[in-house]
């Protein structure tokens, strides 16, 4: 009993030729060198960026001096979640003037973070005293905790909020 190969049909030949040709490239590599040498790193690293981004510096903000980060003009953007300002700017289209959260924008934003609601009545006026939150449920609580986290991980935390006065 020999063994038999069939070539009768187009496909079982081209199968063998195909694995002839892979085994033989396994066993005998190719070790010409180039022919031209890479030159995608002679002028240097593109990794670079063009200007260094703005220092942030952590600050003490009240709603009063927090109220003018809001986007406008292409300004920075900062939000207070709890005590805790961070710089959305990266976030422009969601946190700026014509975003989903462009209300948030210079504002503390706990309150609607926390009810995920984005109406104008979530935000305290900036000459008010800070909301204290206190009537809030614990899942409203545990989904701003939740917020905090995202913009934590997400987001430069570049001050706290303290009460108009405080700072």
């Amino acid at each position: 009993m020999g063994l038999s190969l069939d070539f009768g049909t187009p496909v079982n030949t081209a199968l063998l030729v195909y694995i002839l040709y892979s085994v033989q490239r396994i066993i005998f590599p190719s070790t010409s060198k180039p022919t031209t040498v890479p030159n995608e790193f002679k002028a240097g690293y593109s990794w670079m960026p063009k200007t260094h981004p703005p220092t942030v510096l952590f600050k003490t903000f009240t709603p009063q001096t927090l109220e003018p980060f809001n986007g406008k003009d292409g300004g920075r953007i900062l939000l207070a979640i709890n005590g805790i300002v961070f710089d959305v700017t990266a976030g422009r289209n969601f946190y700026g003037p014509n975003g989903m959260y462009g209300n948030f924008a210079g504002r503390d934003a706990s309150r609607g973070m926390a009810k995920q609601s984005f109406d104008l009545e979530m935000l305290t006026p900036i000459d008010q005293p800070l909301d204290k939150l206190e009537d809030l449920q614990s899942d409203e609580v545990e989904n701003m905790k939740g917020w905090i986290d995202h913009f934590s991980n997400k987001y430069i935390v570049c001050g706290k909020l303290v009460e108009n006065g405080q700072a």
